[in-house]
């Protein structure tokens, strides 16, 4: 069986194949500057160079023929025919309360969809104009969708509603959603299996860390309570998004500036974060080496990122009363180590010991590490994420029927793969690394 997923942006479509008997992505890629001009697809097959083609993408329907020629060409492709593809697993942003898990798409989904579109206004369209391309490109094979809100919807009420007036949630949607699901999800599970423990057997912090950055406290294996909320906007200082602010400076500043609501907005949104305290950086390694010469700004933006995190994790502990594991991922939380370490001092009478050492040699997208130290009551594990393979479980559940049968649909990701073969032979070289030190 071979699954394509597809993740469709405003301007990109990021596609992979993979063969599940085989358990291996067979090659994966993205089309760049779709609807922008100057488009072109980078598709990478695994033991091959990269090959990028020019390719002019005026909408998502010509970016996805893109993506099915590629995927077939004799000379570079994967697949003898498009025939060979079992389903499409696509990604949208924002199911609302009327997923609570992935769904195989009809007409009557795409409508919810566009409907939920409000909520997200800059994700969920691009995501229904990759489904309606896709279907209609290949209309003889299911289609499934698979909601970054739906790891989430476990959240009790007391954790997701606002205390705002109760009407506001019953008529107008206003509640905490989160989103980085598919992320969090994966982790957890592989995280539960490197404890050794069954997945509703385990307590975690996830922290997913990149641009955009979100936590997460899991309850038994379920989502109890996460960072961002009715948008992305809520919770953690990202890249240009200011995470949790004030309400009331949005109409101060207003007033002393004549800014629109849209434009601060606009601000929060693009212009806020780590970009708003350093005025100069998003990504960051350009902060890490601005602080190392002494920029006094990035230095703060380091500080105040972690303390951010610290301040979750500590908030997250209480609500869990017990927490098997903290879980780094993403790019930052991946290869990030001193926001991981700023982040987690000073921790110690709560069980949390990091093993400094460790944490400095845990810098892979490849690798799971553990960087707590032997004496830790809390193990810290970095994990690299695998968002691209929710989609394909979840897409071979549905279509086996599974799905709906709990005792009959569990993860895999406990289970050897191509990529997890090669992270635990990593995993264990290191840990036999360290026992003959």
């Amino acid at each position: 069986m071979k699954i394509l997923t597809l993740n469709c942006g405003s301007s990109s479509v990021k596609y992979q194949v993979y063969d599940w008997g085989r358990k291996r992505p067979l090659c994966k890629g993205i089309v760049e500057r779709v609807t922008v001009g100057n488009s072109f697809i980078l598709h990478e097959v695994p033991g091959r160079d990269p090959v990028k083609i020019d390719h002019e993408c005026p909408d998502h329907k010509v970016a996805i023929e893109l993506v099915i020629k590629t995927i077939s060409d004799p000379d570079f492709g994967v697949l003898n025919n498009i025939k060979e593809i079992n389903a499409v697993s696509h990604r949208v942003v924002h199911g609302g309360e009327k997923f609570t898990r992935s769904v195989l798409i009809d007409d009557k989904v795409v409508k919810t969809f566009k409907e939920l579109s409000s909520l997200a206004p800059l994700h969920n369209p691009a995501n229904v104009m990759g489904i309606e391309a896709a279907r209609k490109l290949m209309p003889e094979i299911p289609h499934i969708a698979v909601m970054d809100t739906a790891f989430l919807q476990t959240m009790p009420k007391h954790t997701f509603l606002y205390a705002v007036p109760y009407e506001w949630y019953e008529r107008y949607g206003v509640r905490k959603y989160g989103f980085h699901g598919t992320s969090h999800l994966y982790v957890s599970r592989r995280a539960a299996a490197l404890l050794k423990r069954k997945p509703e057997e385990v307590n975690l912090i996830t922290l997913h860390i990149g641009n955009g950055a979100s936590a997460t406290a899991i309850k038994n294996g379920k989502a109890y309570d996460h960072s961002m909320g009715f948008t992305p906007l809520q919770g953690l200082i990202m890249g240009t998004r200011s995470g949790d602010i004030d309400a009331a400076i949005i109409p101060y500043v207003m007033e002393k500036t004549g800014m629109s609501l849209q434009d601060i907005m606009d601000v929060l949104n693009k212009k806020s974060g780590i970009l708003g305290i350093t005025g100069k950086y998003t990504d960051r390694r350009d902060v890490e080496m601005a602080a190392e010469t002494g920029d006094p700004r990035a230095k703060l933006a380091i500080e105040m990122e972690a303390y951010r995190i610290k301040f979750y994790i500590g908030a997250y502990m209480a609500a869990l009363g017990r927490v098997d594991a903290i879980v780094f991922t993403a790019g930052v939380g991946e290869m990030g180590w001193e926001i991981r370490e700023k982040a987690l001092e000073g921790l110690e009478e709560l069980g949390i010991i990091l093993d400094k050492q460790r944490n400095r040699e845990a810098m892979s997208r490849n690798h799971e590490f553990v960087i707590s130290s032997d004496a830790s009551k809390v193990t810290v594990l970095v994990i690299p994420t695998d968002e691209e393979l929710v989609l394909v479980e979840d897409a071979v559940a549905i279509i086996e029927g599974r799905y709906d049968i709990p005792e009959k649909f569990t993860y895999s990701f406990e289970s050897p793969d191509y990529v997890n073969e090669v992270r635990e032979e990593a995993y264990r070289k290191q840990l036999e690394k360290r026992r003959k030190n």
